[in-house]
């Protein structure tokens, strides 16, 4: 199966990975690969390289415990004390799950575009 980074891609600028994050992120790496392509398999390889590091960057999260309290992703946020409340809003997906962000798409090359051709327009000329 075709992967466009591999784990010390995603390592790189980021943190280090343990053996396990390792291991996860080749299967994450794999399955981020299937939704790219799905989304543009004709995206610059460079594109595709980027994307699939930040895809599972924010996924595996810092490394710090403020992840389980924090996602990483997340747009918005509250949390109370005593009353054991929280909420968050995730700018793309949800957490614990592979997603491409608004910026993402772009890179893609998918830019939002709606456009229409008329055959009647080649008789004009």
């Amino acid at each position: 199966m075709l992967v466009y980074a591999t784990a010390d891609d995603v390592a790189d600028g980021f943190r280090e990975l343990t053996g396990e994050e390792i291991s996860r992120c080749d299967a994450l790496l794999r399955e981020a690969a299937v939704i790219i392509d799905a989304h543009n398999a004709d995206a610059y390889p460079a594109s595709k390289k980027l994307v699939s590091c930040r895809m599972v960057r924010r996924l595996l999260g810092d490394g710090s415990d403020a992840a389980a309290l924090y996602p990483m992703g997340a747009s918005q946020g509250s949390a109370s004390a005593l009353g054991y409340s929280q909420s968050w809003t995730m700018s793309g997906g949800s957490a614990g799950e592979l997603y491409l962000s608004k910026l993402e798409k772009k890179l893609l090359g998918y830019c939002g575009r709606v456009g229409a051709h008329s055959p009647a327009e080649e008789l004009c000329l």
